[in-house]
């Protein structure tokens, strides 16, 4: 363990130096600046920062991810001709990875939010934004263990990219159109948990208090997901969106001929 983490700090602390990650900080900085001082109300700035959280973050996390991978295949080879674990090399690159994407989002956005709002609104922006970054380097690494080919991967994380964050959503609708007659409150619930985004949307803007934007899905979950079981549940479920993916790939890089 103490192996592991020390190689975490060692691939951490070349990751932050990386100009895109730096990049990416500035830019939800700016963002965030421009904002909160062009929009003299502060929910509605936060709303425009969550439709970036919402699009930029899983973008940036799962490309970025997937690039980091296999640009240090070499550097992992050569760290399991040590006597180092196929676990430990996987893990301390994933943490690394994930760790610096929430540092940049936390310096970029989270700074911002906190200096605006001190109350449970940034706090679960703040934790859903980090958590979906995990979700997103979690799904990323996955693919690129799945797909050997640095192009093939890419594109794999690109369709997932383009999937939750657009033809969801119109999946979603349509059902919920087709089948309006009957009680879908359970299979609203489900269906929101099949995407970390959208679930992420559903809970900032219920805690927002515009459930009315967001139609059916929002006037029939704002009671609950409004609620601390709901933030329980949003976090239970994006938290289920890293280990898994992370089982999976870790599984798969145990066993896979490098």
């Amino acid at each position: 363990m103490t192996a592991m983490w020390t190689l975490t700090r060692y691939i951490f602390s070349d990751i932050i130096r990386n100009k895109v990650i730096v990049l990416y900080a500035g830019f939800q900085l700016l963002a965030a600046l421009l904002l909160f001082n062009l929009e003299e109300n502060p929910d509605k700035a936060l709303l425009s920062l969550l439709n970036i959280e919402l699009i930029v973050i899983p973008l940036i996390s799962m490309i970025f991810s997937t690039i980091h991978y296999y640009n240090s295949y070499e550097f992992i080879e050569m760290l399991l001709a040590q006597p180092l674990g196929r676990r430990q090399v996987f893990l301390s690159e994933f943490f690394a990875c994930a760790l610096s994407l929430v540092l940049a989002f936390i310096l970029g956005l989270g700074i911002p939010v906190l200096l605006h709002f001190q109350d449970m609104l940034a706090f679960n922006f703040l934790l859903t934004g980090t958590l979906l970054t995990f979700a997103c380097t979690a799904i990323a690494f996955c693919a690129a263990v799945l797909a050997r080919d640095k192009a093939r991967g890419i594109g794999i994380v690109l369709l997932l990219w383009f999937y939750f964050a657009l033809v969801y959503d119109g999946i979603v609708l349509m059902i919920l159109f087709t089948f309006s007659d009957y009680p879908l409150e359970r299979l609203t619930l489900l269906l929101t948990a099949l995407n970390p985004i959208d679930l992420t949307r559903v809970s900032m803007m219920l805690r927002m208090d515009v459930s009315a934007l967001m139609g059916y899905t929002g006037a029939l979950f704002k009671e609950f997901f409004g609620s601390f079981r709901g933030m329980l549940y949003t976090g239970g479920i994006l938290f289920l969106w890293t280990l898994l993916p992370l089982i999976l790939s870790l599984r798969i890089f145990r066993n896979k001929d490098l």
